[in-house]
């Protein structure tokens, strides 16, 4: 097995990335937001790849927002449109690096043809063991914490959960992410410094990393470069450098 170079050795399970500053790069080029938005791709198609290959196990992308929707139409169809064609591109390259899709978030609300493309990859790769890749898609935090809340009180409601059960678990198990390590990194693109109603509950633990680099921009080396400063960081969850061996 090929060494992981020594600034590698701390790689994270779980990173997940707020892919933003597509539109911006495309204004600064004077071009249309969508040019942007195609660029992004690209970066979705290296990082994916380069986690993969870094031993990443889950791989969570904010693709687009419950508050995306209200975007000029043709803006979000042309982001369904890019999405439908990644999806049908790169699933045969899923499949030969055994990463397993899933999607976060009100799938009901894509247009029927992008869930019909969305379920086909996610049957697809069920199997594969190498990464999981979350797609956040039409997906907002509060939206997840509120649904979770509501099945949670109809489960107390007709007696098939005791509300003295309830904890920090149970919870986990009706969110979207359900299943899946909290992440561990947190990192956002393009110079915004706020975390834009994502992941709120399971990134309580998170270390955040921002680079003012935007999403087009974002490659490899970039990725690397926030593996780099992740590992140089003390994560004690509470407790003192010396409780965790740390000085």
């Amino acid at each position: 097995m090929e060494e992981q170079p020594k600034e590698m050795e701390m790689v994270p399970t779980h990173v997940a990335i707020i892919m933003d500053g597509n539109g911006r790069w495309a204004e600064q080029r004077k071009r249309p937001r969508l040019f942007g938005h195609k660029a992004g791709v690209d970066s979705v198609r290296i990082i994916v790849e380069a986690a993969r290959k870094i031993g990443v196990k889950h791989l969570t992308l904010y693709a687009f927002s419950t508050e995306n929707w209200q975007r000029p139409g043709v803006e979000v169809k042309g982001l369904m449109s890019l999405l439908k064609t990644y999806l049908q591109a790169e699933l045969e390259k899923m499949l030969t690096n055994q990463i397993r899709l899933e999607c976060f978030g009100q799938m009901s609300r894509l247009p029927q043809d992008v869930q019909q493309i969305l379920q086909r990859v996610i049957e697809k790769t069920r199997h594969c063991q190498g990464m999981r890749l979350n797609l956040a898609l039409s997906y907002g935090s509060r939206a997840e914490i509120i649904d979770a809340v509501k099945c949670i009180g109809k489960k107390c409601s007709d007696g098939t959960l005791n509300p003295e059960e309830i904890d920090a678990i149970v919870f986990d198990n009706h969110l979207y992410s359900s299943g899946q390590s909290d992440p561990d990194l947190l990192i956002r693109t393009g110079g915004e410094k706020r975390l834009s109603n994502f992941l709120l509950w399971q990134i309580s633990y998170a270390e955040i990393y921002f680079t003012d680099i935007m999403w087009p921009d974002f490659r490899e080396q970039e990725l690397k470069d926030a593996l780099q400063e992740f590992a140089r960081r003390q994560r004690r969850f509470g407790k003192t450098g010396a409780q965790v061996g740390v000085t």
